[in-house]
């Protein structure tokens, strides 16, 4: 094991060697770098360890399997690689055991590649089905400089789930990235998502959770040059014992660049838990960062619990904007009586008011069905809710 490996990264700007960074995590390949997590660590006090069936210390073997279509459009190449492709493994190092672990177990990866320059006239979908067991995986999508595309994934089914999804966005690039985790109800799900923007580049991700025993996600996102552009959106709801976790890190490592972070979710029902970590660093000797990120949360039943907590790290200040606001709590009875002094049965008031709540994440998504689809599952965990 070296040291380079698994110190925690610090910043360099051709200034020098500065403070290592409180809010990035050390990353490595080599699982027995990160300790068998306890619960008690930072990174895991929130995360029920019990439900991660063996994640977190595994000793046995990947025995799962998945049904996986891709849609592609002309000109877009889809393959199934070996361990050891040289493109893998790029975008950022697995940060604690469960994904070093899955980085280490993988046997095929899937590779998508949008040439340059291409402007697909449709998105590319990546459609998985888990049928049950353990299972890792890795998935890079690489696009060229000046290519513009979406691509949707969704995530269906039941079983153990643990990997990386890789990107990167080339010089001038455009995605759109949508991911739909609407596993059945005994699905665990833990993956880290690494993101590179180039220079110029623009990153739009979008992040739906509604199904899984336990999901939990940790977008992150670092720059190859100035003028990226990251964005990352997320929406999900919790329903009865349920726990939906999502922890995003975005490193300005590099000066004029810029990010926003939006994310809102919904409580309902008995031990419903949703865990929030937003953490940005502005790395040392950049200047013209813009960054804010923001969470919310509506906890529509008493017995639910949401731990959010947004964290900002400043080495700089040379800053063009940074910010971060966080707010959990219940439906706000004045627009309750508002509706209903207009006629509005209560049951259908709130309804209004939570789809008014996630509209503005929805309707980020270009394509109207997915968007519809998306509100459809929204309105059938608030009918369970009520």
């Amino acid at each position: 094991m070296t040291t380079a490996n698994t110190e925690p990264k610090a910043h360099s700007h051709g200034l020098g060697q500065i403070p290592v960074s409180k809010l990035d995590t050390h990353g490595s390949k080599d699982v027995e770098a990160f300790p068998v997590p306890n619960g008690r660590e930072e990174e895991w006090r929130f995360t029920p360890l019990r439900r991660l069936k063996g994640l977190h210390d595994w000793k046995g073997s990947a025995d799962g399997a998945d049904e996986v279509s891709v849609d592609a459009p002309e000109g877009v190449t889809v393959e199934t690689v070996g361990r050891d492709d040289e493109r893998l493994g790029k975008a950022g190092l697995p940060v604690n055991r469960v994904i070093a672990q899955a980085y280490t177990s993988f046997e095929k990866a899937t590779v998508v590649t949008v040439p340059q320059s291409l402007a697909a006239d449709k998105a590319i979908t990546i459609d998985r089905k888990g049928l049950g067991g353990t299972a890792f995986e890795q998935l890079l999508i690489d696009v060229k400089p000046l290519a513009e595309v979406t691509v949707i994934i969704t995530n269906t089914g039941s079983g153990v789930r643990a990997g990386s999804l890789d990107v990167h966005v080339g010089e001038g690039a455009k995605l759109t990235l949508v991911t739909l985790q609407e596993w059945d109800d005994d699905a665990v799900e833990v993956s880290q998502h690494n993101a590179r923007v180039g220079k110029d580049a623009s990153f739009r991700s979008i992040v739906i959770t509604l199904g899984g025993n336990l999901v939990r996600l940790s977008p992150r996102v670092s720059y190859d040059d100035r003028g990226g552009n990251a964005e990352l959106y997320g929406l999900y709801f919790a329903g009865d014992g349920q726990h939906h976790e999502h922890r995003s890190l975005i490193d300005h490592n590099v000066s004029n660049t810029r990010s926003r972070v939006d994310y809102k979710g919904a409580l309902s029902g008995k031990d419903a838990h949703a865990v929030w970590i937003g953490d940005v660093i502005i790395g040392e000797g950049t200047t013209g960062t813009d960054s804010y990120e923001n969470n919310r949360n509506l906890q529509l039943t008493d017995d639910t619990r949401v731990d959010s907590v947004p964290n900002l790290e400043i080495f700089t200040g040379e800053v063009a904007g940074a910010g971060h606001a966080s707010a959990s709590g219940r439906l706000d009875d004045i627009h309750l009586f508002y509706l209903r002094s207009r006629g509005i049965p209560e049951e259908e008031a709130r309804r209004l008011i939570i789809r008014g709540y996630f509209l503005d994440i929805v309707n980020r998504i270009d394509d109207q069905d997915l968007r519809d689809h998306v509100m459809e599952k929204v309105e059938r965990k608030l009918a369970a809710h009520e």
